[in-house]
């Protein structure tokens, strides 16, 4: 009727695999919906960033439209209005609206 504690104490080890893996499952559930399509993204906005030349309409992170006037190395310099021009970081530019052909060589 009662169970002797030597019995009790008594496990197989294949149960061990069995109860990881759930935790297993999750961390590929994971990964496959939310950790490799945040670095797809990251890698899609390092390239467009990359790839900015002047006269590309762009729009920044603060919501700010403008024309590249000039590229430097982690800057670029966005003419907003006529003789209004302000320089902002690569990195804050959120999308490109309009693409200019590259310069023939």
């Amino acid at each position: 009727m009662f169970v002797t504690p030597a019995y009790a104490q008594t496990g197989g080890g294949g149960d061990a695999l069995i109860g990881f893996l759930p935790i297993i499952f999750i961390f590929l559930i994971m990964y496959l919906l939310l950790i490799r399509p945040q670095q797809k993204k990251v890698k899609e906005h390092r390239a467009m960033v990359e790839n900015l030349r002047r006269g590309d309409q762009v729009v920044t992170s603060g919501g700010m439209i403008g024309k590249i006037t000039k590229v430097a190395d982690d800057e670029v310099e966005v003419e907003l209005a006529p003789n209004v021009k302000v320089r902002v970081v690569k990195s804050t530019v959120a999308q490109v609206m309009s693409k200019t052909e590259p310069a023939q060589a």
